[in-house]
């Protein structure tokens, strides 16, 4: 059921079908073309705000994100499949959106929620102490969004269902051409070893809150 509030501001919930080995081998086991979800907040359509890898070669070192185009088209890929909703939203649930992204954007503890991830198709979502994944984190503004009932809690959505709740606002569906090449950084090498390391790492983290705080955790 949609709620018919009076709105007056918008947010675009963008669906991307990631180019990257780990998007291909998730399409071919799920059937289903869109990997990695984003927002933006305004209809330039140019900063997807995201939890995701913060360099292409290194999918352990993740967290919140502002990605471009060319973090999608990267390398010779010229063109990306964006699949993309226009909520529309009161200014009041707006302010609260922009809010909870930059508390977000300025905590240095937010981290990726690479087990809730990983197990969405067994356990269908779960908490960790601030922690969200790139699922989580756009359910999360949808929900604050209040343009659509939520049935379940937020963390319990993955990309498809987040497709079909969404349909009523669908905007447009179409490839997007890089307007230049990704940064030297965010394309730069990274080492197996630096992975592991960073595996380990997150993975760490992400037991430890886990025994100090469990999976109830409040927002």
């Amino acid at each position: 059921m949609q709620k018919n509030e009076s709105q007056n501001d918008c947010i675009y919930v963008v669906l991307v079908k990631a180019l990257t080995g780990l998007g291909k081998f998730a399409r071919l086991f799920a059937k289903y073309d869109y990997t990695h979800i984003a927002v933006c907040l305004d209809d330039k359509l140019d900063k997807f705000i995201t939890f995701s890898r913060r360099k292409h070669y290194s999918p352990f070192d993740c967290g919140f994100m502002i990605e471009t185009l060319d973090c999608y088209a990267f390398g010779k890929n010229k063109y990306v499949k964006l699949k993309i909703f226009k909520i529309p939203v009161s200014r009041e649930n707006k302010n609260e959106i922009e809010k909870f992204i930059n508390n977000i954007s300025n905590d240095d503890e937010y981290i990726f929620n690479f087990f809730s991830m990983i197990t969405m198709p067994i356990f269908h979502g779960f908490k960790i102490y601030k922690a969200y994944n790139c699922m989580s984190f756009v359910s999360k503004i949808v929900e604050l969004s209040d343009s659509v009932t939520m049935e379940e809690q937020y963390y319990k959505y993955n990309i498809k269902n987040l497709d079909v709740l969404l349909s009523k606002y669908f905007y447009k569906e179409e490839y997007f051409l890089k307007t230049k090449e990704a940064t030297k950084d965010y394309m730069d090498y990274v080492s197996i070893f630096k992975n592991i390391w960073l595996f380990l790492k997150l993975n760490g983290k992400l037991i430890y809150r886990l025994i100090a705080r469990g999976t109830d955790v409040r927002e």
